[in-house]
Order: C-alpha cells, then structure tokens, then sequence
C-alpha cells in the first residue's frame, strides 16, 4: 500500500487547487502509483492471483476514468497523460 505521505504528494502534485482531492487527474495519479506498485509486487511473486486480479481492476478503473476525461475535457487528458508517462 501506498503511505500517507506518499499519497499527499501525490495528490498536491496533480490537484487543480487548494481543496482538491478527489478529481479525476488525482484519482488516476493515486491509481497509476498503486499500479506501479503491485506490477513490482507480482514481478518478484508472479504466482500471486489474487494481487493480479486486484491490479486488473486498478487498471479497468483507471482506464473508464481516462476514458471520461478523455471526452469530457482533452486538454487535461493530453496533459495528464503526458505527466504520468502513459502510453496513450
């Protein structure tokens, strides 16, 4: 899991002001660094199915809410896309 401290930075690092926290460009960094950190996970236990089928869904959720800010606001997509390293 992710510390405390780690998750506020992310969020600080990916909010679009002071009170936000739970917009979609913070939600998708929360999950990216999760996902991160399960793939490296199941990289040293690569029999662990139940860690696999979590970092499925963490990966079908990230992409519906790509998706959505994808047709709702491109710019942001674009840009969000290029901060995180992703391959869209």
């Amino acid at each position: 899991m992710i510390s405390k401290d780690q998750k506020t930075k992310i969020i600080k690092g990916f909010q679009s002001h002071q009170e936000d926290t739970g917009s979609v460009g913070v939600q998708v960094a929360v999950l990216t660094s999760r996902i991160h950190e399960l793939t490296e996970h199941l990289k040293v236990h690569s029999k662990d199915f139940s860690t696999r089928r979590g970092l499925l869904r963490l990966v079908g959720r990230r992409r519906r809410l790509l998706t959505y800010l994808k047709k709702s606001e491109y710019q942001s997509y674009a840009d969000l896309i290029q901060k995180l390293n992703l391959r869209k």
